[in-house]
């Protein structure tokens, strides 16, 4: 698998935005299926407002175990804006049947100092 690293626009500067993180454990046997879905998913995050940009990692030491790094301006942006959009019902419909357990999202903010 490439690195996925879809960068729409410039990072804040420092001190600014949000990481929201998600491990996602994918079901065993449909990593190569998750993959292909997400690389079409990709696109629907990318092109909403607020989306700066995103990293999707697999692990190394687990099988079937990734984690997905989306960059934000706002929390809300992710929390409202996206997930409350209509193109969130099409991220869900291509990515949330592979997950078991369903993924526990958190964001973050940088440290200063």
């Amino acid at each position: 698998m490439k690195n996925n690293i879809i960068n729409k626009a410039k990072a804040p500067s420092r001190g600014m935005g949000v990481l929201e993180v998600a491990i996602l454990n994918v079901k065993a046997g449909l990593s190569a299926d998750f993959e292909k879905a997400f690389s079409e998913a990709q696109k629907i995050i990318s092109a909403m407002e607020g989306y700066i940009s995103h990293q999707l990692q697999k692990c190394v030491e687990v099988e079937n175990k990734y984690i997905l790094l989306v960059n934000w301006e706002t929390l809300e942006a992710h929390t409202k804006g996206f997930r409350r959009s209509a193109e969130y019902h099409d991220w869900k419909k291509l990515l949330h049947h592979f997950y078991d357990p369903f993924p526990t999202v958190e964001h973050f903010v940088e440290v200063e100092g």
